[in-house]
């Protein structure tokens, strides 16, 4: 929602929502020649830019400055609920998309220019039109959804979502980020699981945002204060033996061939390389070896790791796997954390070691050899869970309660000290 008093007030707060958009009045159905000027004219990849701008600040997702707009979104949310907030759209506005000419669009409208993603009016008709595209585009944007301009499943159930249940989730957070930010240092990373974001930050500015992949469900990425101690170019990957459990096993008795595919070897309680098919993979007797994944493109942990006190043995690393990057949802580890572009963020971790830069670490990742690098300017890392924030345009962001922190009200966790703050 772009936050801004003039445009809580037009759109009818100060009234009562619920009374004031159904004296709005709305055009019939429009005809072919119609849409096809609206499909024609639409600047749908400008939209896109439109909306992706609404989210640009350098503010960081965990700073003094998330505390002052959290607080500025919650006072203006807060008399907007109490007039009633938004309605919930029908059934039929699911699948809408630019071009179509429904009575469902007037719902669809009423509803983006309740939450302010489409500006307010006092006439507007059931076309899908190009100002609603840009209003789906920037509603999209500000719940993380792959922006397409056309109402799908994630955005149709976002849109569901009771205004007091979100101003719920701002104030949780608020208690949230109230809570972290005394511990905050000059510069720090934070990787914000519910956004599957890690951001880079100096002198309170965002200098490197990555997307991630962090954490299924049943997995769950732990929420720690930790600090960057090193980093291992081109790593052999030791399986973890929760990972041997649920799914090596699973993996072998689906393919024998498994390990030998992704140069995995097996070894013994001595040290010794066992051959695979000496193992029993019908049982737990893999429980009983130590498996490890050689360097390579194949690598799970890609091409590098970065390390830091961690009692679950979580860290960041590089993937394979990089067409993970593109889904909305990216919970998809065992706790660990994916980086993209994971070599600027590497390069900014060693600015302190001598004779280390971007291009040596692009070559180092480029190259096969095993390498350990410590850190000598080790940095914070805090991991955490923040749902619901705002910048100082306006815009304020939601993700959804994966772990189901929200649900339960909390807004202090078990927070892992790795290291002495």
């Amino acid at each position: 929602m772009r936050i801004t008093r003039r445009n809580l007030l037009r759109s009818g707060v100060a009234l009562g929502v619920a009374t004031a958009f159904p004296k709005l009045a709305y055009a019939g159905i429009f005809d072919s020649f119609t849409r096809n000027q609206v499909l024609k004219t639409t600047d749908r990849a400008g939209n896109t830019q439109a909306a992706l701008e609404t989210l640009q600040t350098n503010e960081p997702i965990l700073s003094f400055d998330t505390v002052n707009n959290l607080q500025a979104a919650i006072a203006q949310y807060i008399p907007f609920v109490q007039a009633g907030g938004w309605e919930q759209v029908p059934k039929e506005v699911f699948g809408l998309i630019l071009g179509n000419s429904r009575p469902a669009v007037v719902n669809l409208k009423r509803r983006l220019m309740a939450s302010g993603d489409m500006a307010p009016s006092q006439k507007f008709n059931d076309m899908f039109d190009g100002e609603l595209d840009l209003a789906v585009r920037n509603f999209q944007a500000r719940h993380g959804i792959s922006i397409s301009g056309k109402v799908d499943e994630p955005t149709y159930y976002a849109m569901q979502i009771p205004a007091d249940v979100r101003l719920n989730q701002l104030q949780l957070n608020l208690a949230r980020v109230q809570n972290l930010v005394p511990t905050l240092t000059d510069s720090y990373v934070v990787v914000n699981i519910p956004a599957a974001k890690a951001e880079v930050v100096e002198n309170g500015q965002v200098v490197q945002g990555h997307t991630a992949v962090v954490g299924r469900i049943d997995r769950p990425t732990p929420i720690l204060n930790s600090r960057i101690n090193q980093i291992v170019f081109n790593p052999y990957w030791h399986v973890p033996r929760s990972i041997i459990e649920k799914d090596l096993i699973p993996d072998m008795q689906r393919d024998p061939t498994y390990l030998a595919t992704y140069h995995i070897r097996a070894f013994n309680s001595k040290g010794q390389e066992v051959d695979p098919s000496t193992i029993d993979w019908t049982t737990k007797d893999a429980l009983n070896y130590a498996f490890t994944q050689d360097p390579g493109d194949f690598n799970s942990e890609g091409h590098v790791k970065i390390n830091f006190p961690s009692p679950t043995n979580v860290y960041m690393h590089d993937t394979p796997e990089k067409e993970l990057f593109e889904d909305d949802a990216r919970f998809d580890s065992s706790g660990c954390m994916r980086i993209q572009n994971v070599n600027q963020l590497v390069a900014w971790l060693l600015q302190g070691n001598p004779g280390w830069d971007q291009s040596s670490v692009d070559a180092a990742m480029q190259g096969s050899q095993t390498q350990s690098v410590s850190v000598k300017r080790q940095q914070p890392l805090h991991t955490t869970y923040i749902t619901a924030w705002a910048n100082r345009q306006g815009t304020v962001s939601f993700r959804d309660d994966v772990y189901q922190y929200d649900a339960q009200g909390k807004t202090t966790f078990d927070t892992i000290q790795a290291v002495k703050t």
